[in-house]
């Protein structure tokens, strides 16, 4: 990896658009981003030279349900272990923070799944399914 910092924190909600959108997850509204990051429970970003190329994002209702949310490597940058960081400064404070009972879930988009699988992720499937939907 190049020379890139990793700090505890949230992006800003243009820079998050952006990344979003560069590494190819769909894109949202500056009205939702900056809405939907101040409830922001933890996140990661990593810079290079002060710009975003990498983040991840946990939100929940800081007791019973987690969810890693937005993980995202500029293309750029991608299959260099930025992606692994991300996921261990997100796995190391739930460690730190949520309940042994706790619920922590994620959606795991193409290979993705292989980078969660490394960190104990593993499909809900049979058990249960994973659902979505958007507002409209």
């Amino acid at each position: 990896v190049c020379s890139s910092d990793l700090t505890e924190t949230t992006p800003a909600a243009d820079e998050y658009r952006a990344l979003r959108v560069a590494a190819g997850l769909s894109p949202k509204s500056a009205e939702a981003a900056l809405k939907g990051l101040p409830g922001t429970l933890h996140g990661v970003c990593v810079r290079i030279d002060g710009t975003l190329i990498g983040m991840g994002r946990i939100v929940g209702d800081g007791g019973l349900n987690y969810e890693i949310v937005d993980i995202a490597v500029h293309p750029d940058y991608q299959r260099r272990g930025i992606g692994s960081r991300i996921m261990e400064a997100l796995m190391h404070w739930l460690r730190a923070n949520a309940p042994k009972t706790a619920y922590v879930s994620l959606i795991a988009d193409g290979d993705a799944s292989r980078l969660y699988a490394k960190f104990g992720f593993e499909p809900t499937a049979p058990a249960s399914i994973g659902m979505w939907r958007t507002k409209t």
